[in-house]
């Protein structure tokens, strides 16, 4: 049986390999839906704690929003900024993984990417995959 060691080592690879398969991608943080840091691989020096709690509140807007208007759950939303992207995605129902990007990033092969990432971080998490409508 896996150690919590060897659990946290598998996620921090499939960020790490997400962060290289994807130019522009400057960082990834998984977070519970909560917006509690669980781990993190950044290149740059903002706070992943403030990254966890950022996406708990694009996570929470959205997945109100999606009530509201009949949409189904909560899949992803992304935030483009100037200079930036900041894209949350749902681990099943308890958990996010945030991509921070850089101005040049390919929002379209990072969604491509992302989403067999996500699949991955909810078997080895064991949470159960979002249910989607």
């Amino acid at each position: 049986m896996p150690t919590q060691e060897d659990l946290d080592a598998s996620v921090l690879a499939e960020l790490a390999a997400l962060r290289m398969q994807v130019p522009g991608v400057a960082g990834c943080v998984v977070a519970g839906v909560d917006g509690l840091l669980m781990l993190y691989d950044t290149t740059i020096g903002t706070e992943p704690h403030d990254v966890a709690a950022l996406a708990a509140g694009a996570h929470g807007i959205s997945r109100t929003t999606g009530a509201v208007l009949g949409q189904g759950g909560f899949s992803d939303v992304t935030i483009h900024n100037q200079n930036g992207y900041l894209t949350v995605y749902a681990i099943g129902d308890l958990a996010l993984l945030v991509v921070i990007g850089e101005g040049g990033l390919n929002i379209a092969r990072l969604h491509l990417e992302a989403r067999s990432v996500t699949a991955k971080l909810s078997g080895m998490l064991k949470i159960r995959p979002a249910h989607h409508m």
